[in-house]
């Protein structure tokens, strides 16, 4: 079903400039708007938004304020305290876990965890030759199959 005087996908996508500029000048030379949208195919929206001042120019969808995580302050704080988790450093810089996550991955800084508290003694392993079943019972042979 086709929405939005039967333009289909294709009224989602984004108009030339050539196409913007001969719609304002087909406006401004004493077409209507909605005649306009009709003729080019577009939409009444577009249209009015075009005639705005500054609204020929095409804004690149994104960010709509600068980055709020300074990463050369994260990899001073990274330097200085290995040992912090994600979680520790967004409440540092106020930012969301990911964000942190996101400016790590890209400033190629990989930490694996280690035990916080170091370990006082390891005990040795032993090696186990023989599997337990094949220890043989008093007064029976040993078998694998048992």
């Amino acid at each position: 079903m086709d929405i939005g005087m039967g333009l289909g996908n294709d009224a989602r996508m984004r108009c030339s400039s050539d196409l913007r500029q001969r719609v304002v000048n087909f406006v401004q030379s004493g077409g209507s708007k909605a005649e306009a949208a009709r003729r080019f195919k577009v939409g009444e929206a577009s249209v009015s938004r075009w005639l705005r001042p500054g609204g020929m120019a095409y804004k690149r969808p994104g960010p709509r304020r600068a980055h709020k995580l300074d990463w050369d302050a994260l990899r001073r704080h990274v330097e200085a305290h290995p040992d912090r988790t994600q979680a520790e450093r967004a409440r540092q810089f106020q930012v969301s876990r990911p964000c942190i996550w996101y400016a790590l991955q890209r400033l190629q800084i990989t930490h694996k965890k280690k035990d916080r508290v170091p370990r006082t003694c390891s005990l040795p392993t032993q090696t186990v030759l023989t599997p337990a079943r094949a220890i043989a019972s008093p007064g029976q042979p040993a078998s694998p199959y048992r």
